[in-house]
């Protein structure tokens, strides 16, 4: 089963050449297969193609044909050396290029000037509420939107592989990490705090490793794809606001996997609603920035005496996130401090109350509801 992707990459194409990254298994290769009409496809996950073009990279442009005009190259993070024959195709040729990858860590470090200039640089994230026909909410809180598990029959094993497949191949075949239990009591204790503000001495603690370490740690996830850092908005008036960040794993599912992988087999405890649809709704807005608002900041906002809006989406979109079924004064709190320090469009609830209305000037939106309008561009971010 192949589900039509919201990115729109094939627009982009017709431009130029992209640069398309994504962690493992956002279905990269499927949306090639599916959506991308290519002359030529080199799948460097295959070890026949890989040991040709590992001993001969120029392959690629001997069997250019006269009127190929797109060429593929799947997970090209594995031989970033092929980074200089395609900026050879792309200024002597004309040829534009598709290229995969699950890590820009060794494309940043070695191939910055393709990357900056000559590529479009995307991303392809898990599925979306909008390519997913009658998404089960329960589901996607309790497993997350990779492909291959929120399709699979048995979810709970797709993820304990998935996150056994990530520490093995991504942080050990690329000699990130030399101390592996270390840096795997990191990613649980990581799981752990997702969502909320860092505290890198505690995670350290937690892990056994210093916190120079942790700190590297987290930029490593980062450079592969697996989270993102979003940083704390400075109100600019009178109350003080935190400086750090909070880091958000790029699946809910994951960071399950990886926080109680014993406890994938029972449902989605109560503990753990509230974090889940926080995370879901970052995993959303994330995602829709990324294919349609590129420049759009997304932040959060606290303040050192607790204060605090879950997200706000280009300065002026503030969005709390509760799992509550009915919205009382005390979960806006936060939305109204926060207008007194900075003008805002809009500010809005996303919670379990089954109608859309008002909670004075606040809108209160059912999960639903508010992911439908995300994706039908109601908010206008970036000057939609």
């Amino acid at each position: 089963m192949y589900l039509l992707r919201a990115a729109p990459i094939e627009a982009d194409l017709k431009r130029g050449s992209v640069l398309l990254l994504g962690p493992r298994r956002t279905g990269k290769s499927a949306f090639i297969r599916h959506e991308v009409q290519a002359d030529a496809v080199y799948d460097l996950l295959r070890s026949d193609v890989f040991q040709r073009l590992s001993q001969r990279p120029a392959i690629i442009r001997e069997a250019l044909r006269p009127g190929d005009r797109l060429v593929v190259i799947d997970e090209i993070q594995k031989l970033p050396g092929l980074m200089d024959e395609v900026h050879l195709m792309v200024e002597e040729h004309g040829v534009r290029f598709l290229l995969t990858g699950s890590s820009a860590r060794k494309l940043r470090r070695t191939h910055t000037s393709l990357m900056a200039g000559r590529a479009r640089i995307r991303r392809l994230c898990p599925f979306v509420s909008a390519e997913v026909e009658a998404l089960d909410l329960d589901r996607a809180l309790a497993f997350g939107m990779l492909p291959p598990v929120y399709l699979s029959d048995e979810p709970a094993e797709e993820l304990r592989g998935y996150a056994g497949l990530y520490l093995k191949e991504e942080i050990q075949a690329e000699a990130i990490s030399r101390n592996i239990e270390g840096f795997s009591r990191f990613l649980g204790r990581a799981a752990q705090s997702s969502g909320e503000v860092l505290n890198f001495e505690s995670v350290a603690d937690d892990s056994q490793v210093p916190a120079r370490t942790v700190r590297e740690y987290f930029h490593v996830l980062e450079d592969t794809l697996v989270g993102a850092m979003i940083e704390p908005l400075a109100s600019g008036g009178r109350r003080k606001t935190i400086s750090k960040g909070k880091f958000f794993f790029f699946d809910v599912g994951v960071m399950r996997a990886l926080r109680e992988p014993r406890g994938l087999d029972a449902p989605l405890p109560a503990s753990l609603l509230g974090p889940a649809l926080e995370h879901f709704v970052f995993q959303e807005l994330f995602a829709y920035i990324q294919y349609f608002a590129r420049d759009t900041p997304l932040n959060f906002w606290r303040t050192y005496s607790q204060q605090e809006v879950d997200f706000v989406v280009g300065g002026d979109i503030a969005i709390e996130v509760k799992a509550s079924a009915t919205i009382h004064d005390r979960h806006v709190k936060g939305l109204h401090a926060l207008a007194k320090e900075r003008p805002l469009r809009r500010r809005l609830v996303v919670c379990r109350e089954p109608r859309w209305r008002r909670h004075g000037d606040v809108e209160v939106y059912p999960v639903m509801h508010f992911l439908n309008a995300l994706w039908s561009h109601e908010f206008r971010l970036n000057g939609q």
